[in-house]
């Protein structure tokens, strides 16, 4: 490309340099833009230089300046903070359902939201040992395509699969396909799921999102809810997914004063909580009674105990002497 071509793109590339080379504890002198300018083919004099420089600022480009032995500029503010680009970074880095190279990718396209010396700055950001990332490369385009399904009122389809104990993929059906209604996309524990509603069987189902394959949306409609003004999507997974399925009862629970953030974190801070005596508290709480609810119990050993209902109670005496009894001779 000739100089008179390069000279077209001239106010582009100052934009580039800028975006890419300044911030507030890195900047650029006219001089070091002329020079830049330069490498690109690009001749330019200081007048010029100050009227980009104005032109960039209607744009909307927040350039200040600072006057030392020479004055010089740099990109203040940007569309995204240094700290919003670590958090990003973080969140990606730690996500489980966004395979290695996902996340290389898109950390390295956070890092082009940032000058390359606040770019080196993201490489020190949370790096979990071992992380166990998915295997499953199309989850990224999975979620778009569901996605799309529920905002176009879809069916999708798809295959599902599990791992036997060699870690290869078994398929259920016999690879035949799933056709389901979706109706939302949940991350719980990790692990994105896909909630859908069949009118065939009058209830909600989920499925892990990372262990289906050939999604398709497909040109039918959604089952549609039986009641949709009392549906609540936020409602259906704090039940479901933090106690997976089962009978909803309202129990009666009593924790160690120690367990209490433990609580609020799986319950949220707006769940009741009674003084039982100065050692512990007692909740009472809707959940899904199921072998996962009391899973969640049996890790705080003898600092939980169940008071009512006295079913419950019995279901989960007899989950332990199940457990119990497989370490019997």
């Amino acid at each position: 490309m000739g100089k008179s071509s390069n000279q077209k793109l001239k106010l582009l590339y100052l934009l580039k340099m800028l975006n890419e080379k300044t911030d507030e504890d890195n900047t650029m002198t006219i001089n070091d833009m002329i020079a830049e300018l330069d490498r690109y083919g690009i001749t330019a004099e200081r007048k010029s230089i100050y009227d980009d420089l104005e032109a960039l600022r209607h744009y909307g480009l927040d350039i200040a300046s600072r006057k030392s032995k020479t004055t010089d500029y740099f990109v203040a503010s940007r569309l995204f903070e240094l700290p919003e680009l670590k958090l990003l970074v973080d969140a990606v880095q730690c996500s489980k359902f966004v395979t290695h190279k996902k996340s290389n990718e898109l950390i390295k396209k956070i890092e082009s939201l940032a000058s390359h010396q606040q770019a080196q700055s993201l490489h020190r950001q949370v790096y979990v040992s071992n992380r166990v990332k998915t295997i499953n490369e199309s989850i990224y385009y999975n979620v778009d395509s569901i996605h799309e399904a529920i905002a176009e009122n879809k069916k999708v389809s798809f295959k599902y699969f599990d791992f036997d104990i060699k870690k290869e993929k078994v398929f259920r059906k016999k690879g035949d396909k799933y056709i389901v209604s979706p109706y939302a996309l949940s991350w719980d524990d990790e692990n994105y799921y896909l909630v859908t509603f069949s009118t065939k069987y009058n209830d909600f189902t989920h499925y892990r999102v990372d262990r289906m394959s050939e999604i398709e949306l497909i040109e039918e409609q959604r089952d549609p809810l039986p009641d949709k003004e009392h549906f609540d999507i936020a409602e259906y997974t704090k039940k479901v997914f933090n106690m997976f399925g089962g009978e909803e009862v309202m129990v009666q629970l009593q924790f160690d004063n120690s367990l209490v953030n433990a609580v609020i974190d799986r319950f949220g801070k707006e769940i009741m909580i009674g003084k039982s005596d100065d050692d512990n508290f007692t909740i009472w709480i809707k959940v899904a009674v199921s072998s996962t609810f009391f899973a969640w119990l049996s890790q705080f050993g003898n600092k939980v105990k169940v008071r009512s209902p006295q079913t419950v109670v019995n279901q989960y005496k007899n989950c332990l002497m199940e457990i119990f009894s497989v370490y019997e001779d």
